[in-house]
C-alpha cells in the first residue's frame, strides 16, 4: 500500500437540535434531534454513498444526537467512542456564545475557554488518542465518525498536525459530512463541511 492512499475519515455533525440551531453550547447535555435534524441525517443515506463512502468501521460519539444520527443515516448501533464526545463547556453549558460575550467581552472559546471545562489541549489529545487507534495512514477503507461540533473542528486541525486553536477557522454545520484523507504523502482535506 502506497503511503499516499491511506483510510479516509468521514466525518459527520449530528443533525439538528434546538440548541444547535438556537447558538447555545451542548457538551454533556443530551438534547435531541429536531424534525429537520431527523430528516438531515435520514438524507445521508443518499448522500454518502454518492460520496463513495463504505466505511470499515463506524464510531459515534455517546450523545444520543450523535448515535441517532448514525442510525437514521443507515448504519444501525455504532462503535461508541468517548473521545468523540463533544468538548465539555462546564460553566457555559447551554449558554450562547453572545449571552458570555455579555458579560466577557470578545470572549472566543478557542482563545479563552469555559471555566470547569475540558481545555482545547485536552481535547486535541482526544482526538490524537483516536487517531492512533484509527491509524490513518495504514490501510484502505473509510471510518465514519459521527460526532459534534467542535470535536470534529479539533480533530480536523489535530489530523493535519494545527494547532487546536485553529478550529475556529473551520465551520461546520448540522449534518455535514467532512472528509479527510490524503494528498499525495500529505495528509488533506478532500471535503469539508458538505451538506449538499
Amino acid at each position: 500500500m502506497a503511503a499516499a492512499e491511506g483510510k479516509r475519515l468521514v466525518l459527520v455533525r449530528h443533525g439538528e437540535t434546538e440548541w444547535s440551531r438556537d447558538g447555545r453550547h451542548t457538551g454533556r447535555t443530551d438534547v435531541p434531534l429536531t424534525r429537520d435534524g431527523e430528516k438531515r441525517a435520514r438524507f445521508l443515506v443518499q448522500r454518502l454513498p454518492r460520496l463513495g463512502v463504505e466505511p470499515l468501521r463506524v464510531l459515534s460519539s455517546p450523545r444520543q444526537r450523535a448515535i441517532d444520527t448514525a442510525r437514521l443515516a443507515g448504519y444501525g448501533m455504532p462503535e461508541i467512542s468517548h473521545l468523540l464526545a463533544e468538548l465539555d463547556y462546564g460553566e457555559y453549558e447551554g449558554r450562547t456564545s453572545s449571552d458570555i460575550r455579555s458579560e466577557r467581552p470578545g470572549w472566543d472559546l478557542f482563545t479563552d475557554g469555559a471555566p470547569g471545562g475540558e481545555s482545547l489541549a485536552d481535547a486535541a489529545a482526544r482526538c490524537q488518542r483516536l487517531l492512533d487507534d484509527i491509524d490513518p495512514d495504514d490501510g484502505h477503507g473509510d471510518v465514519l465518525l459521527f460526532a459534534h461540533g467542535h470535536i470534529l473542528r479539533v480533530f480536523g486541525v489535530t489530523y493535519l498536525g494545527l494547532a487546536p486553536e485553529q478550529a475556529r477557522c473551520l465551520a461546520l454545520d448540522p449534518a455535514a459530512v467532512s472528509i479527510l484523507g490524503h494528498e499525495h504523502w500529505w495528509r488533506a482535506v478532500r471535503l469539508w463541511n458538505s451538506t449538499t
